[in-house]
């Protein structure tokens, strides 16, 4: 009986040890595949331009604040200021489209801030409207590479355009060009609207969305 005794605690004591080896060899690949998802939701986070996580922690807007694409409702909106993101946007507006409908121009200016969410362009509307400036007629908006002066004439369509500017930023405006990233006028075609998804019209500008298979296409002049 003695030695039954002694055996009876040694087996306890196997099973003891096999399964603190277990558990731990268990911890241990549960902490490895815990790290293995925070490296990919880390990953996966780089690649989210600021402005996107910045609108998916903000408030949302009120009802009362959206808005409705007519000159009223711009007249009404107060004076706008921005840092120098909405100063770019703003100028772009005022070259790109200040003789298109307010919906219009919210549409141009969604196509930048897309880019600027994309991951495939700049992450920043500056960065967006400038790039490839630097050589004439090379750049992505060709108001900032044909070689003249930015200057503007018009004040109030400026005033307006800001307005518009702002309220793009701030994410007030409902989506009008389903993901758009390029657009181009009705009285153009250029190469790459032939392989790129088309998302919207309004006014004078036809929207499209860009895609993997068009990455070799350029869309150099064209936004």
């Amino acid at each position: 009986m003695f030695f039954v005794g002694i055996r009876n605690a040694a087996y306890a004591v196997l099973v003891v040890v096999f399964s603190v080896v277990f558990t731990t060899q268990a911890t241990s690949e549960t902490d490895t595949s815990f790290r293995d998802v925070i490296a990919q939701e880390q990953l996966a986070l780089n690649t989210v331009a600021d402005g996107r996580l910045q609108r998916l922690v903000s408030e949302p807007v009120k009802q009362s604040d959206k808005v409705s694409f007519s000159k009223t409702w711009v007249d009404a909106q107060p004076v706008a200021s921005g840092d120098e993101q909405w100063r770019c946007l703003s100028e772009a507006l005022y070259f790109e489209a200040r003789g298109e409908s307010v919906k219009g121009q919210f549409a141009v200016a969604e196509v930048i801030l897309n880019r600027v969410e994309s991951g495939r362009f700049p992450s920043t509307p500056c960065g967006v409207i400038k790039q490839g400036t630097g050589k004439k007629y090379q750049c992505q908006f060709t108001y900032t590479c044909d070689g003249y002066k930015e200057v503007i004439r018009e004040p109030q369509a400026y005033e307006r355009v800001s307005k518009v500017a702002r309220a793009a930023l701030d994410g007030v405006a409902p989506e009008l060009t389903n993901g758009a990233t390029n657009y181009h006028t009705t009285a153009v075609r250029p190469k790459w609207s032939r392989v790129y998804t088309k998302t919207a019209s309004i006014g004078v500008h036809i929207f499209y969305r860009d895609n993997y298979r068009a990455t070799s296409v350029s869309t150099q002049s064209n936004p």
